[in-house]
């Protein structure tokens, strides 16, 4: 792991409790509907980059088979006590399974992924989706790679992205979108939204 994921991880690992309190509440209902609506229902999903557990938490109830993972401990320890369930840590480079996920659901989290980086990480997860699988992913829109609050970001626009999707081919744009951050007081910030799909 690079010195800059590092840094993040400890960030995480240091405020787990305030970031879990600032995004628990935080409704993804558009995106999760856009998502749902391609993949089978009580299907396999993979919540990449988990946080809370809120969005883990919204797929149980509604009966879908979820796996939860995030890189951070203490992140996990707060999302496992709030579904219940283990959630595992792990890097996100050590995503190895193949052929297992209906849909995976990367909200806010491969964003911390330095660029040179994105091309394996988005192979390693059209590998674990099941034909005709869906990605969602989203990321902070613009330009920006570095530190920013303690943390490492890479900003995303359609531009910047596409090189990356076009060297994993088989990786196809069902939908992108740009929306506002939905948590409270920060509407002024944008989002990338993507949902992909795996094409054999």
């Amino acid at each position: 792991m690079k010195r800059n994921q590092k840094e993040t991880i400890a960030f995480y690992d240091r405020y787990a409790r305030e970031f879990v309190e600032q995004t628990s509440n935080a409704s993804m209902s558009v995106m999760m509907e856009a998502f749902l609506k391609e993949i089978p229902k009580g299907c396999k999903i993979l919540d990449f980059g988990c946080g809370s557990g809120r969005d883990t938490k919204a797929f149980m109830d509604l009966g879908y088979q979820v796996t939860a993972v995030d890189g951070s401990r203490k992140i996990c320890e707060e999302a496992s006590t709030f579904t219940g369930m283990a959630v595992r840590q792990m890097d996100f480079m050590e995503l190895e399974e193949v052929d297992e996920y209906h849909g995976i659901w990367a909200c806010a989290s491969i964003l911390h992924v330095p660029y040179d980086d994105l091309v394996d990480l988005f192979g390693k997860l059209y590998m674990a989706l099941k034909q005709d699988g869906i990605l969602y992913v989203s990321f902070k829109y613009g330009s920006f790679e570095g530190m920013r609050n303690e943390r490492y970001f890479t900003d995303m626009t359609m531009d910047r992205l596409r090189p990356i999707l076009d060297q994993v081919s088989k990786l196809g744009v069902l939908k992108y979108w740009v929306s506002a951050d939905v948590r409270e007081n920060r509407g002024d910030e944008q989002w990338l939204n993507l949902l992909l799909k795996k094409i054999v």
